[in-house]
C-alpha cells in the first residue's frame, strides 16, 4: 500500500493487457519525446503485452482505487519495463512496483535506461541502483545511448 492507502500492487491478468498497452506507449511518448514516433497500434502492443509481457515475465500492476495507473515487468532479475501513467508519477506508485520487483528478486535487480531519461536515471539511483556499464545504442532497438544499472541488497540507499 502507498501512504495515501489506496494503491495496491497486484499480479498482472490478461484482462489488464489493453491497459498495459496503453499506458506504456503514452508514457513513453509523454516522458520521452526524444524516442522515434510510435509504430505500432494500440491493437499491436495490446497483443505483444498478452503473447509476450504476460507470457515470458512476472507482471504486476499498480491500482489506486479502481485504476491500472502503472505496471513493472521482470524476467528472472532484470527489470525488463517499468511504466506509470505520466499523470500518477511522484506519488509512490513506481516506489510500490519497485519494492515488489526487488521482493520476488532479493538477489539482485538489472535494468537498461536510455542515458537521455534523467527522470527514470534519478529514480533508480535513489533506490540504490548503480551503473555497471555505458553503451552507444547498439544494443537497443532505439539506436539511443543507454547504461544498464544494478541493485543489490547492499546498495547504498
Amino acid at each position: 500500500m502507498s501512504d495515501d492507502g489506496k494503491t495496491r500492487i497486484r499480479f498482472a491478468e490478461e484482462a489488464d493487457a489493453a491497459v498495459i498497452a496503453r499506458i506504456h506507449m503514452t508514457s513513453r511518448s509523454v516522458t520521452m519525446p526524444y524516442l522515434p514516433p510510435q509504430k505500432r497500434s494500440h491493437e499491436q502492443v495490446t497483443r505483444w503485452v498478452q503473447d509476450v509481457l504476460l507470457k515470458l515475465c512476472s507482471t504486476w500492476v499498480a491500482v489506486r482505487d479502481t485504476e491500472i495507473i502503472g505496471y513493472a515487468a521482470l524476467d528472472g532479475d532484470i527489470l525488463e519495463h517499468l511504466y506509470l501513467r505520466p499523470d500518477v508519477r511522484r506519488r509512490g506508485a513506481g516506489t510500490l512496483l519497485l519494492n515488489e520487483v526487488r521482493r520476488h528478486s532479493p538477489d539482485q535487480v538489472s535494468l537498461h535506461v536510455f542515458q537521455q531519461n534523467t527522470d527514470a536515471r534519478a529514480f533508480y539511483e535513489s533506490h540504490g541502483f548503480t551503473v555497471l556499464d555505458t553503451n552507444d545504442g547498439e544494443r537497443n532497438m532505439e539506436n539511443l545511448p543507454d547504461m544498464t544499472l544494478r541493485w543489490t541488497p547492499n546498495s547504498v540507499q
